[in-house]
């Protein structure tokens, strides 16, 4: 929320908490009894109630006009919602120059600026299609897509032994 400038309420905030809490005292309060009144007690007679009828009564009645004209909305210029969007973990690039996610190993190549990132911190993305990307700073540098994922290294199973002679 922060990387699009957006200020979020949190839903522990007073304004928020009671906000909820009304609606849904009125969701459990109103809707069980609007149901019983009516003999309804299948899901689908239930949905279409809701749809039909309930809906529209409800905003009738507790909707208020908004005090401005016009939307809340603003348009976003940015073209980057795909890295935004995604699951961001950091990961440290092991001697080897690879990186590890769900037991998956990710080979990073060679760069211009530096022949290896052993050792540097990087964020790795889940994106929303399935693939990840890895990045240094703005950097992309690796990219899989999700039909081309290396594949999981095996489990290990079963209880870890100690070398024979070591005593537990």
């Amino acid at each position: 929320m922060q990387e699009l400038g957006i200020k979020m309420i949190p839903a522990y905030s007073p304004q928020a908490r009671g906000r909820s809490e009304r609606s849904f005292g009125t969701w459990q309060g109103r809707l069980p009894q609007e149901l019983r009144v009516r003999g309804i007690t299948q899901l689908e007679k239930a949905n279409e109630f809701l749809r039909e009828e309930y809906v529209a009564e409800f905003n009738r009645r507790f909707s208020i006009e908004a005090a401005q004209k016009g939307t809340a909305f603003v348009r976003l210029n940015r073209r980057d919602l795909d890295v935004i969007f995604s699951v961001q973990q950091e990961r440290v690039v092991n001697q080897d120059n690879t990186v590890q996610l769900d037991n998956r190993v990710f080979q990073i190549e060679k760069t211009r600026w530096r022949d290896t990132l052993a050792g540097v911190t990087v964020v790795v993305h889940e994106h929303l299609d399935g693939g990840i990307s890895i990045r240094y700073g703005p950097h992309v540098i690796a990219e899989c897509a999700a039909d081309q994922m290396p594949a999981q290294a095996p489990r290990r199973r079963g209880t870890p032994r100690l070398p024979v002679g070591q005593a537990a």
